[in-house]
């Protein structure tokens, strides 16, 4: 299409979704769960589909040379599939937050002030290689009562739309406009630059890739963005804590999965504890090929160990690859965390109470955790259903976007007759 072509058609998208979401916004309850369920049912009966369409994704990926990270994300299986269906079914089960009262009182002029949860309205998501976004994004923003405009990447435009057939026939289902989740069909990087920019259209954007992405569209974006530039996530090991439970989490956290944003990215260690623990880390990530780098002090404990230079701090790797530096307590662990992390998910290995409360006020991120896996911070563990994102903005919505994050709050005001004196 021509980039006339493209305005057009990014503008006949967004006065669609617009009438889409007043319907949505006001739609009841049951319908909005019925459509849910259908979309979840949808995708489990269309497994082959799917993965058929994912199986051109990763075989153009892969003629492309496409990073290990990038594959990885744009991966379905059959767990996958099962997960997203999941995630649907989760998100009919949780309380529509749509019309939810709260604050109520009265004011000395006989008045009752409150505030109700309402939906923002129309949400554009911009993302790169996750098709399983696909379905998160349009059962969340289907729930809280939005309509959603969804760009994903080209690396996933077969497995975007194949997706988007089940969103669609779930949403038909229900009685809803199919207009009320549209999924952009042009690859081509212009309409981004269309719905980043269509204030006429678009309440809120929310970008979800590579840093580079996510920099451009809060750059030349001129509607509210909710985003997230990198996953710098840490883990620190006290030395109080439980030698068995420390080697587990620091384990997962960095190898469970390597490409995703709450995979650690630093391992921090107490001095009081570093000899003992980092040579039956340092085999357990050597084993698995993570290659380690680290500051002097680390290097004395793990002789294959890589130098890290500053610039390493604060990599997001999104690959085999972990940063190590032994510190000397909780105070220099907090430092090191504010100072070079990214405001996403840090953690803390310790059985001293006192140390993980301090940990939990101190540390400026949108999650914070204490003997666990960064590996959790996100909307599905957290009860959310799924999530559109996680945000590292300090506004409304902070740490993974669930249907809370996806609304906002007007006030209301109660009255009998009462007039201003």
């Amino acid at each position: 299409m021509s980039t006339t072509e493209i305005k057009q058609y990014m503008q006949s998208l967004g006065q669609q979704a617009r009438t889409a979401s007043r319907l949505v916004a006001k739609a009841e309850t049951a319908d909005k769960n019925k459509a849910l369920i259908a979309m979840a049912e949808a995708i489990r009966r269309d497994e082959q589909k799917l993965l058929a369409a994912n199986a051109k994704d990763l075989d153009n990926a892969k003629v492309k040379n496409l990073e290990a990270a990038m594959i990885d994300r744009l991966t379905l299986s059959q767990k996958g599939i099962a997960s997203m269906a999941e995630g649907l079914l989760q998100i009919a089960a949780l309380p529509d937050p749509i019309g939810e009262i709260t604050g109520l009182c009265y004011r000395p002029s006989g008045i009752q002030v409150g505030k109700m949860r309402v939906p923002l309205g129309v949400i554009g998501i911009i993302y790169e290689a996750r098709p399983n976004v696909t379905a998160d994004a349009a059962g969340l923003c289907l729930k809280a009562g939005n309509a959603a405009i969804l760009r994903g990447g080209s690396e996933a435009i077969h497995s975007n739309q194949a997706i988007a057939a089940c969103v669609r026939e779930g949403l038909k289902s229900a009685g809803l406009p199919e207009t009320a989740v549209q999924v952009i069909e042009t690859t081509d990087r212009t309409a981004v630059g269309e719905l980043i920019t269509m204030r006429d259209y678009i309440d809120v954007i929310v970008p979800r890739g590579g840093k580079g992405l996510i920099e451009r569209i809060s750059n030349e974006a001129r509607v509210p963005v909710i985003k997230h530039l990198d996953g710098v996530c840490h883990v620190y090991i006290d030395d109080q804590a439980d030698f068995d439970k420390a080697v587990k989490i620091a384990d997962n956290a960095k190898t469970q999965r390597y490409g995703t944003c709450n995979t650690m990215e630093t391992l921090l260690v107490n001095a009081g504890i570093a000899q003992r623990i980092l040579p039956v880390l340092g085999k357990i990530y050597q084993d698995k090929g993570v290659e380690l780098r680290g500051d002097e002090a680390a290097r004395t404990i793990i002789a294959q160990m890589n130098p890290a230079t500053e610039e390493d701090w604060s990599t997001e790797y999104l690959a085999p690859i972990l940063s190590i530096r032994i510190i000397d307590g909780l105070d220099q662990a907090i430092d090191h965390i504010n100072r070079y992390g990214s405001q996403h998910t840090d953690a803390i290995i310790t059985d001293n109470y006192s140390r993980a409360r301090r940990f939990l006020r101190e540390v400026d991120s949108s999650s914070v955790m204490v003997n666990t896996t960064t590996r959790f911070a996100d909307g599905f563990e957290y009860g959310l259903g799924a999530e559109i994102g996680i945000s590292t903005d300090k506004i409304h919505a902070r740490g993974p976007v669930g249907l809370e994050g996806l609304t906002s709050q007007k006030y209301i005001v109660l009255g009998d007759g009462q007039i201003r004196q």
